[in-house]
């Protein structure tokens, strides 16, 4: 299978995990926050504020979400890593030797991400099942990882596509 090929396959997975985690999501912001600030609480106080919000048909919902999003993390972790890759090897044939460079950090950052999101949803399932006070605390520390690899590795990407449509879009020397 080509890379490309691999990409657009990942990129459907991602958007139909995308819209299996919906109707829970949907379920959770009609009872107050959304999963995003379960992940970003902080704090077994603030975590437990937001579980009362949802009641039990919100904690519910957050219990499918997390265990949908496994599939979801392996998906775009991949589709991120690949991404990326292309844009390295786009940047080593063209010679742009800064964005071969970054590519060095920003190939891997998708696939951590996707693994620090494993850490988390772990920790989030082990909240909403009555954990001690560290699993909401652990929770947070990794969305935060993870939310820092996804913009390296996604800002690495559109830079890369910037460049190219940039070098598209430049009049041919005479």
């Amino acid at each position: 299978m080509t890379r490309g090929r691999a990409l657009v396959l990942l990129a459907v997975a991602v958007l139909a995990l995308l819209a299996a985690m919906k109707p829970a999501e949907d379920r959770m912001t009609e009872n107050g926050r959304g999963i995003v600030a379960f992940e970003l609480a902080g704090s077994a106080d603030r975590s437990q504020e937001i579980q009362d919000e949802w009641g039990e048909d919100g904690r519910d919902a957050a219990r499918q979400q997390l265990w949908i999003d496994y599939g979801f993390m392996l998906a775009y972790g991949a589709f991120l890593v690949l991404a990326a890759a292309a844009i390295r090897d786009l940047a080593r044939e063209r010679g742009w030797r800064r964005l071969v460079t970054l590519g060095a950090l920003a190939v891997p950052a998708g696939g951590i991400a996707a693994g620090c999101d494993a850490i988390e949803n772990a920790c989030l399932l082990l909240t909403l099942g009555g954990a001690d006070a560290w699993a909401p605390v652990t929770a947070t520390v990794f969305a935060i990882a993870k939310f820092a690899l996804l913009l390296v590795a996604i800002a690495y990407i559109l830079s890369g596509l910037a460049m190219r449509l940039r070098g598209r879009l430049r009049p041919a020397a005479s």
